[in-house]
């Protein structure tokens, strides 16, 4: 049996490393390291060292649209002219948080909330992050309103265990393939991650 490709990868955050290594898996990769995870701007600095690095190997760098651009290939086109024919360069639209919500199903289950509560086309949420919080402040379970909910007065966006509990359900409850139905861009990140695979 031949071995699997491995793919090296760079992202912004924690939540953004475990659902890179999901989708590499889903391609039929095997997830190399993970640089980054240290924010946006200190991703967008070492682009160029990870192109020059995809001259070589295979890479996959993710980021968020956020509301730096209006679409995806415009960012895409800002930070980097000439991707690599090894670069797997993607954008979540708006933010990694819309592609886990588009698995609905498995996150109303992990989270305790209704399946009608997940919305219906997370891409078009302005800002995903506020809408996770949002499920969470309606879980029926006591855990997960604590762990991602922020306390009141702490002036924080988050929870003080948001991001491990979305790493928990990346990790073990997140289908990319059903999620991918629901959100265009992870769609496209499975299919350029799947040709570098072939091509490797």
């Amino acid at each position: 049996m031949p071995s699997l490709v491995t793919i090296s990868a760079a992202v912004e955050g924690l939540v953004d490393e475990a659902a890179v290594r999901r989708l590499i898996a889903c391609a039929g990769g095997h997830p190399g390291p993970v640089y980054g995870k240290n924010g946006k701007p200190a991703l967008r600095q070492k682009m160029n060292g990870y192109n020059n690095a995809a001259m070589h190997a295979p890479w996959v760098v993710l980021v968020d649209l956020d509301a730096d651009a209006e679409c995806a290939p415009l960012l895409r086109q800002g930070w980097l002219q000439a991707p690599a024919p090894q670069l797997c360069f993607r954008v979540a639209v708006r933010q990694v948080e819309a592609w886990l919500m588009a698995d609905a199903e498995t996150l109303a289950t992990y989270l305790s909330v209704g399946r009608h509560a997940i919305p219906a086309d997370p891409e078009a949420l302005p800002n995903p992050k506020v809408e996770m919080v949002k499920l969470a402040r309606q879980s029926r379970r006591g855990a997960i309103r604590q762990d991602m909910v922020p306390r009141p007065g702490s002036g924080r966006p988050v929870g003080p265990a948001y991001t491990s509990r979305l790493i928990e359900y990346a990790d073990r409850h997140w289908r990319p393939e059903v999620a991918a139905q629901r959100a265009d861009s992870l769609r496209r990140a499975i299919e350029c991650l799947r040709r570098i695979v072939e091509q490797a």
